[in-house]
């Protein structure tokens, strides 16, 4: 919070040094609730005393009462197991110890041990005497060390966590990575004899105020006096300046109107800033909260002009953008390293232009829902799931974890839905299935949750299978790739009404709630999934399909990072960065121009083919999710560039039209008539719009294949540009001879073709009959090559991927996936080839990577439509190669002209050489021989 302070007295800062003279400083230092937070606290973070229980014995031996010498070290709070922890997972208990020191002007305050959470079943010991035990694996929970306390003497304290796996445990994800033993922050709390427990705000923007709830630990004593401070100056007024909890109560509640209000938004994500003070009639303060609140409001209403329901923020519909946020670190499972790794999780978000994220199936740390709050982020929070049967444990584990969740979180203007399942795992009997019993215990959860939280909206299910029962958002899940998209959302469409039993099971209708997609990509699109490829292409096919059809008031994509199952995040695991190539295609294109509110969609497929010369009426799509004051018209800049099948780029046609601009318009506008290019090649639109005042909006672009059959493999030419030339070409896969130290292989029929390590391919081109040596004035040979990784699909004897991937169990190299070909990132494979002609070298060629991504158009065009990939996306680099008159004169006498591409061992990055529909340019290797001019 803005202007946070934190009150430390000189026995705490005692406690904080010892801490830090002991090990490492204190990790997540930070209280761990900015919502819910008191001036007198002690973090217990750092470094404990640990030892596994592996028999479960310690119990029965006592080791609560220090006769155990616990023998490792573990880091608190990070799951033991996870790097970050220091410990590796050897059992399902693990027991903790370390000494505290309550500071002795605590004296007159109960003392409550707080852990923030604690994976699964947690005892608690002080000095040898039994504090209390919590289960649940989620929520925050605390014990009361009063009775036991020696305040200013150290003491010893004990926790034993027991993670067994039970089959109606909730778990969720954490085959990613156990969330075992505590995973959030523990300290010390003081609190009065009689505390506020909750304080909750429900914001009406409708009438200028605020619904103050506020719940003690106990019926009040005597008459206590109750109010909120502001602590920024916001005007909040009540019916009086104090509230009274009378005597024997133990909730109040009471409205605060604000006059002017301001709203909590994405743009403005303004927070009000309270103390709660509680006191008794004789003025003493006995307890002081911070707090904030929100002034925000979440509807459902139509898009305006249209009848389609939508979400509305503060009564004005967004479209919603989300990503599907697992919420896991690779070093901390559950518990991330710092606060500001949790900061830069929110504004990774944001920077690319989403609105959103939904946790999945994981209870979010308060500091990082803090931080969507603070920098305008929505979120959707999922309860995580069991993986066995919905028996009494289970229902019971749920309805703990959901009252838990909401209780701690209601104050998070960022929070607009709650998720109760997820794909209806953890929802079937055995071969019964989702029974229509259980069916009706999901629709009594629904209900539980809109009493607890009226202000939100509720999923009873995150659906993969159609199977609503109750819900305010008539969600849906699909994994494709981006050419199936069109369909399903057609389909979806016209099934997507108010009676329609689409969706929904046990027969149960459509209400006319907002239709999202609450999971979407094409992770799961291929089969045995998409491994680590470059999901920017189908993504950028299906996010313009979406804005194609506004039914659909949005959609989430999985997912925000890679996890180690998945690999189609927008950042890898360790949140590095991957690359999509749009900037190379489209000058200043980046991911925020699929994700803004100004949209032009054209090409239903991202590449087309087309005869040269062609005139092609280019569809063209508006989709303006906004009320943003921009004019009664927009400026759309087109340019057709491209590349022929020399690999020489061209410039071909510019073009400007206006577009009529209203708020909230989606509507089909008139194609537009585009010429294309005489020659064969690979031909860029791209799509630039304005405003008037030549502020860009938004950019896209479409691409054309211009062909006519193969590119012949002789061919004079001559231009102007260029003069006369004479081209010879051979394709990839025409090697006379290759050898390679790991391995050589082809795709596609010889696309493309790969060699490993180090070696080589020879060619032999013959010599052209017509062609005269004395008419050649030079000759250069263009190839588009790159690097070429081994990966663990191609290798010999390849294992094959094992385990349960959903969960995240099993072996997970990601190249092991038969369809993978790793996107594009910050981490490269280099190579270098040499070049010979003749067997004299032309030169040693750097190849800076094994690149995959939008750049690799027709990679992605030439893939058959058989749910697999063969190196989608792959491309490399135009590499020019100049031929000595030396060479030619060989060449010409033998009648034949020997190349070899070849790759040291001491740099045994491999070589891929592409062929005309394969890569980034429209080119076979080639030589131009470049002719002298006829008189």
């Amino acid at each position: 919070m803005r202007g946070k302070t934190m009150r430390i007295t000189a026995a705490s800062l005692i406690l904080l040094l010892s801490i830090s003279a002991a090990g490492a400083a204190i990790p997540l230092p930070e209280h761990p609730r900015p919502d819910f937070q008191r001036s007198r606290w002690l973090n217990l973070n750092g470094s404990w005393k640990f030892a596994f229980d592996s028999e479960n014995k310690g119990v029965e031996q006592e080791w609560f009462s220090g006769n155990k010498d616990f023998s490792l070290t573990i880091t608190v709070p990070f799951p033991w197991g996870s790097a970050l922890s220091g410990v590796k997972d050897q059992a399902d208990i693990g027991w903790y110890a370390r000494s505290i020191r309550v500071p002795s002007d605590w004296k007159g305050q109960r003392v409550f041990l707080v852990v923030g959470a604690s994976d699964w079943h947690t005892t608690a010991w002080l000095d040898g005497k039994k504090l209390g035990e919590h289960q649940g694996g989620y929520t925050p929970f605390a014990f009361d060390l009063t009775p036991m306390l020696q305040f200013g003497r150290e003491q010893k304290l004990v926790l034993r966590v027991d993670d067994t796996p039970h089959k109606f445990k909730l778990e969720g994800k954490q085959g990613y990575g156990r969330a075992a033993g505590i995973w959030q922050t523990v300290y010390l709390e003081a609190r009065p004899a009689v505390a506020i427990e909750t304080v909750h705000f429900t914001p009406d923007i409708d009438n200028k105020k605020v619904t103050v709830k506020v719940t003690l630990d106990q019926e009040a004593p005597v008459d206590l006096a109750f109010e909120l401070v502001p602590l920024h100056g916001d005007v909040i007024r009540g019916p009086g300046a104090k509230q009274t909890i009378a005597k024997g109560q133990k909730t109040l509640q009471y409205d605060l109107g604000i006059p002017a209000v301001r709203l909590w938004s994405l743009e403005d994500p303004y927070l009000y800033e309270v103390e709660a003070v509680l006191r008794n009639t004789g003025g003493i303060i006995e307890d002081r909260v911070r707090t904030y609140f929100g002034m925000r409001k979440i509807s459902t209403g139509v898009l305006p002009g249209t009848d389609l329901p939508y979400v509305m923020l503060n009564n004005k519909p967004i479209y919603l953008q989300l990503t599907l946020d697992q919420s896991y670190h690779p070093e901390g499972f559950y518990t991330f390293p710092s606060d500001a790794f949790m900061r830069d999780e929110i504004l990774r978000t944001r920077s690319i232009g989403l609105n959103g994220q939904r946790i999945h199936i994981k209870v979010e740390i308060p500091r990082k829902l803090y931080w969507a709050d603070r920098l305008g982020v929505l979120i959707m929070a999922d309860v995580p799931n069991s993986w066995g049967d919905p028996d009494e444990k289970m229902r019971a584990e749920t309805e703990y974890a959901l009252r838990g969740m909401i209780r701690r979180d209601y104050n998070h203007p960022s929070i607009f839905s709650w998720v109760n399942f997820n794909e209806t795992w953890g929802l079937r009997t055995g071969d019964k299935g989702y029974t229509p019993e259980t069916q009706t215990w999901v629709e009594s959860v629904y209900r539980l949750t809109k009493e607890l939280d009226a202000t939100r909206l509720v999923e009873d299910n995150s659906p993969c299978n159609h199977d609503h029962v109750a819900t305010d958002l008539n969600t849906w899940h699909a994994y494709l790739p981006g050419y199936g998209w069109r369909e399903l959302l057609d389909q979806i469409c016209r099934d997507t009404h108010v009676g329609s039993t689409w969706n929904y099971i046990g027969g149960r209708r459509q209400d006319g709630d907002p239709m999202f997609n609450s999971e979407c990509g094409n992770v799961w699109g291929y089969e045995g999934s998409a491994g680590d490829v470059d999901w920017s292409w189908d993504y950028h096919i299906m996010i313009n399909e979406f804005r194609r059809h506004p039914k659909a008031c949005g959609w989430l994509y999985t997912e925000h990072h890679d996890v180690i199952n998945e690999w189609n995040g927008y950042w890898r695991f360790d949140r590095s960065n991957k690359y999509t190539g749009m900037s190379d295609l489209v000058k200043g294109m980046t991911l925020n121009d699929l994700h803004g509110k100004f949209y032009i969609a054209s090409e239903r497929e991202l590449c087309r083919a087309v005869r040269p010369a062609q005139t092609v009426e280019t569809p063209l799509y508006a989709s303006f999710m906004t009320d943003e004051q921009a004019g009664n018209e927009l400026v759309l800049d087109m340019e057709l560039y491209g590349w022929n099948t020399l690999g020489v780029q061209r410039r071909y046609w510019r073009g400007r039209r206006t577009i009529p601009y209203t708020p909230w318009m989606n509507k089909e506008l008139p194609a537009a008539e585009i010429t294309m290019p005489e020659e064969p090649g690979l031909a860029v639109l791209t799509l630039t719009l304005k405003d008037r005042t030549e502020r860009i909006l938004h950019r896209n672009f479409t691409t054309y294949l211009v062909e006519e059959g193969p590119s012949p493999r002789e061919q004079a030419t001559s231009s102007r540009r260029s003069g006369r030339q004479h081209v010879v070409r051979f394709a990839p896969h025409t090697f006379s001879d290759a050898k390679w130290s790991l391995k050589q292989w082809n795709v596609l029929d010889g696309l493309k073709v790969n060699g490993a390590g180090s070696g080589y391919f020879e060619y032999q081109i013959d010599w052209p009959s017509s062609l005269a040596l004395e008419d050649i004035q030079n000759a250069t040979i263009r190839m588009e090559l790159s690097a070429k990784q081994l990966f663990g699909k191609d290798r010999e004897g390849a294992a094959k991927q094992e385990g349960d991937f959903m969960r995240g169990k099993g072996t997970h190299d990601p190249s092991l996936n038969r369809n993978a070909y790793p996107m594009t990132d910050e981490t490269t494979f280099p190579s270098a080839v040499r070049i010979r002609a003749m067997g004299e070298s032309l030169g040693v060629f750097e190849l800076p990577d094994d690149p995959a991504d939008h750049r690799g158009i027709l990679s992605w065009y030439s893939q058959k439509r058989d749910r697999f990939l063969r190196e989608a996306g792959s491309y490399g680099y135009l590499i020019d190669a100049g031929l000595s008159k030396d060479m030619l004169q060989k060449a010409y006498a033998e009648k034949k002209i020997i190349l070899r591409l070849e790759v040291d061992e001491a740099l045994p990055g491999g070589l891929a050489v592409y062929g005309e529909r394969f890569g980034r340019y429209p080119v076979d290797p080639m030589i131009v021989f470049s002719l002298t001019q006829r008189p």
